[in-house]
């Protein structure tokens, strides 16, 4: 493959240590350092020479340096083709073959909190102009338009002694991709006054196996190196991602289970237990049919005991904190079989979205904890811990199941549930049976709902199998007469105060 050498860089940065290798791996390379102010002291601190901006230009930075790089001398060189060369020439602008760029930390200065007058003053204009006129021109130029590009620049620089057209593609990409987040990111703040997080660091774009469906192409954009590594497995799917995605945020629940196992973005099994391989062995109890190819996501290290368990079971991708060795290699003898390690510093962003009408929707991520200090519990005689502690595993499962959404849960250990149904009432039946298809006996369950119940037959349901307690927000005209059903019946209700619709 053939490679262009890099003669002549620009370099202009913000924050200036991580670029010393590459500054001086391009100068023992030959290449001339050409830079603005701030960068070439820190070039000149490293032994490095270089040549100003304004040397080129002939005019000085101005306006507190707002106005330094848009001048003909410098995108002239990184706009120049080949059939320029006689123009170029005529004007006097050499060709520039490689631009590395750091713009201004315009999110980070949102995120710190700076008031409005700083926020404005850190929105790069001139490094956006040059990564789009290098990235354009990328059949020529290379960019470089970010601290995690380094590394790997440095090695292809090195194994290539230039730039490959390959190479030049991908990064000129990457490029896009910068400086299409940064502007949406200031658009965003100017119009909402704040910037979702999930715009903090988008990401690069990743080509996924497929979409919903083989026959569709399916993308990613965002950083999962950052939320887990993959230790072995095929490339994700479109439905990996969204498995991971809900089976992600139910996990992150403080009163969430230990071990669950995920189908159409759905738990199907779930467990709170502190012995590993029993939460395991209670999630595929709940639905050992549904189990079959799920997504299983755990907070417990998987170990040789529990991996000899995880291994007779059909399973499409596993994330856990950490594995033993030789769990991993047993475990990864089913070359398909995907298994990540999850990054525990991961946060949740506090705002998500997806896509509608050819639009987006953002919204706040759910974080509200419905915890047993919110709860209304005037409506009880007595309610026994057990019922209390899988009152709040309940709730937390029911939250992340779609609506409308029942779900059952006896000892820890979810047993039935009822998802993405137009009634409430079916809801209640398919979770009741859901249970007794793989005799769970629903007697001493409690039984959690994602919004109120709008009439009595959902309880009289459940008081007709056994149930005696249920958790349900409340909020409906009727919440009287059906809480005086439920007395009547037998039933003992505790209201949480608020709904946790999923669509």
């Amino acid at each position: 493959m053939n490679s262009q050498p890099i003669k002549r860089v620009l370099i202009s940065v913000f924050t200036k240590e991580p670029y010393a290798v590459l500054a001086k791996q391009l100068h023992e390379m030959g290449a001339e350092l050409i830079s603005t102010g701030g960068t070439g002291k820190a070039l000149s601190e490293w032994g490095l020479p270089w040549t100003s901006v304004e040397s080129l230009t002939g005019f000085p930075s101005v306006f507190g340096g707002r106005v330094k790089t848009l001048h003909p001398s410098i995108f002239g060189g990184l706009l120049q083709r080949d059939e320029d060369q006689a123009e170029a020439e005529l004007v006097g602008i050499d060709s520039i073959d490689m631009a590395v760029v750091e713009l201004y930390p315009f999110l980070e200065a949102v995120a710190s909190g700076s008031d409005y007058q700083a926020c404005i003053e850190k929105i790069d204009i001139g490094g956006v102009s040059l990564i789009r006129a290098a990235a354009k021109n990328h059949a020529r130029v290379l960019v470089l338009s970010g601290t995690t590009q380094i590394q790997e620049v440095l090695q292809h620089l090195q194994v290539n002694e230039g730039s490959t057209a390959e190479f030049r593609l991908k990064m000129a990409v990457q490029g896009f991709e910068k400086t299409a987040a940064y502007d949406r990111s200031i658009q965003q703040w100017l119009s909402l006054g704040f910037v979702p997080e999930m715009q903090l660091d988008s990401g690069p774009l990743l080509t996924l196996r497929y979409g919903e469906n083989p026959h569709q192409k399916g993308f990613f954009q965002g950083n999962l190196g950052r939320i887990f590594k993959q230790h072995s497995g095929k490339d994700l799917s479109y439905n990996n991602v969204l498995d991971l995605d809900a089976g992600w945020l139910l996990m992150s629940e403080a009163d969430g289970p230990d071990t669950a196992v995920l189908k159409h973005n759905i738990s199907c099994g779930a467990s709170r237990n502190a012995d590993a391989k029993t939460a395991w062995e209670q999630a595929l109890a709940g639905d050992p049919v549904s189990a079959f190819g799920g997504v299983i996501l755990t907070k417990h290290p998987v170990d040789m005991t529990w991996a000899e368990a995880l291994n007779q079971v059909f399973f499409e991708l596993l994330l856990a904190p950490a594995y033993s060795e030789e769990a991993l290699e047993l475990l990864k003898q089913k070359k398909n079989r995907i298994l990540l390690e999850w990054n525990p510093e991961h946060r949740l962003p506090t705002y998500a979205e997806r896509g509608a009408l050819g639009g987006v929707l953002i919204q706040e991520t759910d974080r509200l904890d419905s915890g047993p200090e919110n709860w209304d519990l005037s409506h009880c005689i007595d309610l026994p811990e057990q019922a209390v502690e899988d009152m709040k595993l309940a709730r937390v499962l029911v939250k992340h199941a779609k609506s409308n959404a029942i779900v059952l849960v006896k000892k820890g250990q979810l047993i039935g549930i009822g998802a993405g149904q137009v009634s409430r009432i079916d809801a209640v039946r398919q979770a009741i049976a859901k249970a007794e298809q793989f005799n769970h006996d629903v007697r001493g369950a409690v039984l959690a709902s994602d919004a109120f119940f709008p009439f009595a037959d959902g309880i009289e349901a459940a008081a007709q199998a056994g149930i005696e307690w249920v958790w349900q927000p409340g909020g409906s005209i009727r919440d009287a007469e059906v809480l005086a059903a439920a007395r009547e019946m037998g039933v003992q209700m505790v209201l949480g105060g608020s709904r946790h619709f999923k669509h």
